[in-house]
Parts: C-alpha cells; sequence; structure tokens
C-alpha cells in the first residue's frame, strides 16, 4: 500500500467502515499505533504491534476496499462542502468524544458550534399529539428565553423530533438533525423543507457515509450520538418502548441528566414518559424553568427583562393569580402560606385552591418548609 496516497482523514473514513463488536477496540488501536493511517498502513502486522489483535481484525483493517470507498468518499464530501469531523479534531464535539463508542467521524452540514455552552436533545414518539407537540413548542420557546443560544439536538423523525427542530427555529435556536443515513438524502423527505432551513442555523449531522440507506438498527445506533452530544435529554412524549428510550437509556450510560415530561396515566404515548419518573430513571419537568433551574444554568434576564417575560409567559393571570405572583417575586427565598394570607388579605380556604391551580399552571413551585416560589424570580 502506498503510504503518501493515504491521508489521515481518508484513513478514519475506511476504519469507520470496519465492522467491530465495540468501536472502542478501534479507538484502542489508534492510540497503541499512534493515528488511523498509521493503523491502516501496519494492518498486515498489526499483531505485532498489538498482540491481542486477532487475525479476523488483522482481515478486516487489510481489506484495500476500505480505502476504495473512503477516497469516494472523499470527493463526495469535497463536493457538496461538507465538513468532515474526525475523532481528535478541536472542533469534535467533545462531549461526545468522552463516550466509548463515539464515532470516528462526522459528517457535518450546517453553521453551527457543535460544543454550545449549553446543548439540549429533546426525543420523543413519533405519534405526537397535540399536548405533546405543545409541551415541546412551549419547553423549547422558553428554553430560548432562559438560556439564549442553547443548541437542540434531535433526530428528524415524525413527531416530537420535527416538532423541537421547527420551535427552535421559530424561537431562534441553532437545532441539528442527526441523521441515519447519508447526507445524500433527507429522510423523511417531508422534512427536506425545515432540513433545509437548519442549515442556516444549526445543520445535519451523521456517521454515515454517502450511500448509506435508512435501516432500522442505523437509527439505534444514531441515537447514541443524540444522546452523547447533549448536556441533557429531554423525553417529552413516549411509549412504553420505543427509540426515546433508548436514547434516555444511552444518556444515563453517559453520565448525563435525563428529563421527562409527565401525562396522563391512560395515554400510550405518555406511559414511556410516567415509567422514566417512577423509576427514577429521569427527573420530572413540567417546564423549561424546572429544567434550567435543575441543571443550575444562569437564567439570562435582568430584572427588567424579567418582568416584560412574566408578563410575555402569563397574559391571561387573574387579578388574585398576579398579586401572589408579585409577592412571590418579591420574596425571592418564598412565602408560607400564613404569611401569604396575611399580606395578601386572601382567606385560607381561597388561597390553598389557588396556589395549587397556580402550580399545575407552572406559575408557582411548592419547596421546603412548606413555602411556594414563583418560577420566574
Amino acid at each position: 500500500m502506498n503510504k503518501k496516497l493515504i491521508s489521515e482523514q481518508v484513513a478514519m473514513l475506511a476504519l469507520s467502515k470496519v465492522q467491530v463488536p465495540q468501536l472502542a477496540i478501534i479507538h484502542r488501536l489508534i492510540e497503541e499505533v499512534g493515528s488511523a493511517k498509521e493503523l491502516i498502513e501496519n494492518a498486515t502486522n498489526i499483531r505485532d504491534i498489538f498482540p491481542e489483535a486477532s487475525p479476523k481484525l488483522s482481515e478486516l483493517l487489510g481489506d484495500e476496499t476500505l480505502i476504495e470507498c473512503a477516497e469516494r468518499e472523499m470527493e463526495f464530501i469535497e463536493k457538496n462542502n461538507i465538513k468532515l469531523i474526525c475523532k481528535g479534531d478541536d472542533n469534535y464535539p467533545y462531549r461526545l468524544a468522552e463516550c466509548s463508542d463515539a464515532p470516528l467521524v462526522l459528517h457535518h452540514m450546517g453553521n453551527t458550534d457543535l460544543n454550545a455552552k449549553h446543548i439540549v436533545s429533546i426525543v420523543g414518539t413519533r405519534h405526537a399529539s397535540e399536548y405533546g407537540k405543545s409541551v415541546c413548542e412551549n419547553f423549547v420557546t422558553d428554553l430560548a428565553k432562559f438560556a439564549p443560544g442553547t443548541l437542540i439536538i434531535s433526530g428528524l423523525a415524525y413527531g416530537i423530533d420535527i416538532c423541537a427542530h421547527r420551535a427552535a427555529l421559530n424561537a431562534g435556536l441553532p437545532t441539528v438533525g442527526v441523521l441515519a443515513h447519508g447526507l445524500d438524502r433527507i429522510y423523511p423527505t417531508a422534512h427536506r423543507s425545515t432540513a433545509k432551513s437548519m442549515l442556516d442555523n444549526g445543520g445535519l449531522l451523521t456517521e454515515f457515509m454517502s450511500g448509506t440507506n435508512p435501516f432500522p438498527s442505523n437509527f439505534i445506533q444514531r441515537n447514541r450520538i443524540v444522546a452523547g452530544m447533549a448536556d441533557a435529554t429531554v423525553v417529552v412524549e413516549s411509549a412504553s418502548k420505543g427509540g426515546s428510550l433508548i436514547t434516555a437509556s444511552l444518556a444515563q450510560s453517559y453520565a448525563r441528566d435525563c428529563f421527562a415530561f409527565p401525562g396522563r396515566v391512560n395515554d400510550q404515548y405518555s406511559q414511556g414518559c410516567n415509567e422514566l419518573v417512577s423509576r427514577n430513571r429521569a427527573a420530572l419537568i413540567t417546564s423549561a424553568y424546572d429544567f434550567v433551574e435543575a441543571m443550575n444554568w444562569e437564567v439570562a434576564t435582568n430584572k427588567k427583562e424579567t418582568e416584560n417575560l412574566q408578563t410575555e409567559l402569563f397574559p391571561e393571570m387573574s387579578p388574585e393569580e398576579s398579586a401572589v405572583m408579585k409577592a412571590l417575586r418579591d420574596n425571592s427565598d418564598g412565602l408560607q402560606v400564613n404569611q401569604m394570607v396575611v399580606q395578601l388579605n386572601i382567606p385560607i380556604n381561597k388561597l390553598l385552591p389557588l396556589l395549587f391551580e397556580m402550580e399545575m399552571k407552572g406559575y408557582v413551585k411548592a419547596v421546603a418548609g412548606g413555602c411556594y416560589r414563583a418560577v420566574i424570580m
């Protein structure tokens, strides 16, 4: 094999095609040998360098067609202005790099920073209900106000995925779709227009070469990227089985935070979320504020912006609700019920149902010591 004809990128592309039980094997070999290029060039005598390598692995690494395939892919990449990001590059997503099964290469179209300060993956059922869509849209819209610039990751699929992408675009947040196929197509085709819009504020990402079909196994494989790239995974709506639960499980295995929105106990596509919460595999959230608070992210609003935001978020408050909100916002540590009774001159038999209703709406939150706090201080 002519060493001069093999670049490190071509070698990484070639190695990404090697079918091994665990990607960690290839990662370790590259580390032992020093580079992907050296690994490919020494494939025939790899056992001299790394005695633990099996004869089968040596045969796989020495397959000449790998280089041919990689060189064809490089032509496609250069022709279509695709960014090839190899593991070890400065712009490789550092969160994903921490995962033992991180992809060797990523094919990226778009203009976003894959190492943004805050990254959230939003997943859920392909059969999203109106409730699920509304929850997803409100979460993303409010997240844009609390944590501007947050990168939204999802899988461009039907249902919650595409809802998350579109909500991000509408809210001015960058959003990246992780694909289960090559960048020579968009699947499903119905989302082509949204995918095109995402290129201007976000992009498309895949580990698969052009010509790769969206096989079912590829969707499971891509879920690890969705989970591994983010600080946290949020499950909006899910049945008791499905890809979003796999993503949540992967997020847990990577020691990432996982959250779920609850749903009615009898709803088929809320069972998965309710089970995640009941089994302590995900923290329950009801709003973007819950999420930001749980993540300990700084809320990006000053006092004036907060007052404007409060009006925007809760335009239909009753006079009693407005009075409660003002009192709680003036007391950032919260107020006890008896304190509110005295301060607001509202009888306790009216205040308790009012607080319960406001908590269900996401206006206030019960905290330790029998106190209540406003969701936005």
